[in-house]
């Protein structure tokens, strides 16, 4: 198991060979830094992400002490509370109640009609960072996009965006491995800021409903049911976390891919009718969220491997998406794959709702950076952040002309 360390910076700078050294040890490896099950293969992967003998949570149907786990600090509340209630940490009948709701007011006309925005958006920011000769990537440009259409679509006004970004990283911490008491410290900051400003927002879109994704969560119904202000706060949070944080490690991890390979960021440059293919491919080859958790509910059995009720399985989806069963020569960048069944937005119920509106944002930057800046290059090395789960990096400084 030395070979997976998911704290140590060279493993950090490229899991993929680990992951071929894991996918050679087994379908299933006990790890015990981490108290879980790794998966490695994409079979599997794709499989378990369906099976409801898993779950995102057990609580729905045992208490702490019956599923064997400690639960968490009193003084985490305010982060469970949050995260407890949005549709990625709940199983059915809950998560179909409250996926049901939300799709009623995120639907793909919504989606579409935000396009133009978009779209013009990502030309405006890409302007301004050839303008100015060059700059970083990632606050320039992947990091506002999506944080500004996400928070355009809950209709949070301009003046009170600043704070977005900064709740939702300290939010995100949590989904490390074994994340330390200052993390959960910031997460629970964070998680009471956010849900003050959403109750706050939330009463003036009741007294004043606009046209916004509030307005439609406050206003979606079936059959009686109703999303509580808990339910809201937390689907707003989880759509601006999981809305912006895969877009913006996807658009820089996926440049700094094109830049390392100059044959096929030429190919992209000489036929702009790839980008769809291409976005596909980056976010298969270096995959913003390398791992997903499941709970194991009822006894499953992996490759005569026994994994009890109460354990807790880790999906890596870095390693599913680099899996040679599935993807003719993995480690290779190819923006013309096409038999490319990447599993980065997960699969089953869980499947990620936002995935239409991630392609659009990604599109909308990678088309603007080839029109605009036909000429753009790495400036610097970049350096990654010290994560595993949700992979970035810190920039990544870039000049044009």
């Amino acid at each position: 198991m030395a070979v997976f360390d998911p704290w140590d910076p060279a493993f950090l700078a490229d899991p993929y060979p680990a992951y071929a050294e894991l996918r050679a040890q087994g379908r299933v490896i006990r790890y015990e830094p981490t108290d879980q099950w790794l998966v490695p293969h994409h079979a599997d992967v794709s499989v378990l992400l369906r099976d409801r003998r898993l779950g995102r949570t057990y609580q729905h149907r045992f208490t702490h002490e019956e599923f064997g786990r400690t639960p968490p600090p009193p003084e985490h509340e305010p982060f469970h509370t949050l995260n407890d209630h949005g549709m990625l940490d709940l199983e059915p009948p809950d998560h179909t109640r409250i996926r049901r709701l939300v799709s009623k007011a995120f639907t793909p006309r919504t989606v579409e009609r935000l396009k133009p925005y978009v779209d013009g958006l990502a030309g405006d920011l890409v302007s301004a960072l050839v303008e100015a000769g060059g700059g970083d990537l990632l606050t320039d440009v992947a990091e506002p996009l999506p944080v500004a259409v996400i928070a355009e679509m809950l209709g949070i006004p301009e003046s009170d965006r600043a704070p977005l970004r900064p709740w939702s990283a300290d939010i995100c911490g949590m989904y490390e491995l074994n994340p330390s008491e200052e993390t959960a410290a910031k997460a629970v900051r964070a998680s009471v800021e956010f849900s003050e400003y959403l109750r706050e927002l939330i009463a003036q879109r009741r007294k004043e409903p606009g046209d916004d994704l509030i307005s439609g969560l406050i206003a979606a119904h079936d059959e009686g049911d109703r999303l509580t202000e808990q339910e809201m706060i937390s689907t707003a949070v989880l759509l601006l976390n999981a809305g912006h944080e895969a877009t913006v490690n996807a658009t820089v991890n996926g440049w700094w891919a094109l830049f390392r390979n100059p044959d096929q960021l030429a190919a992209l440059r000489a036929d702009h009718s790839l980008v769809p293919s291409a976005i596909e491919e980056l976010m298969r080859y270096d995959t913003p969220l390398q791992l997903f958790e499941r709970w194991v509910l009822d006894e499953i059995e992996i490759d005569g491997t026994v994994i009890p009720r109460g354990a807790e399985v880790a999906m890596l989806f870095g390693s599913a998406n680099h899996d040679p069963a599935v993807f003719t020569d993995p480690g290779r960048l190819d923006l013309t794959r096409q038999d490319n069944p990447h599993i980065s937005f997960s699969a089953g119920i869980h499947y990620c709702i936002g995935a239409p509106l991630a392609r659009i944002e990604l599109a909308a930057s990678m088309r603007a950076l080839l029109e605009k800046a036909p000429t753009l290059r790495l400036a610097a090395e970049p350096q990654r952040k010290p994560n595993f789960v949700i992979r970035g990096l810190e920039g990544l400084s870039v000049e044009v002309g």
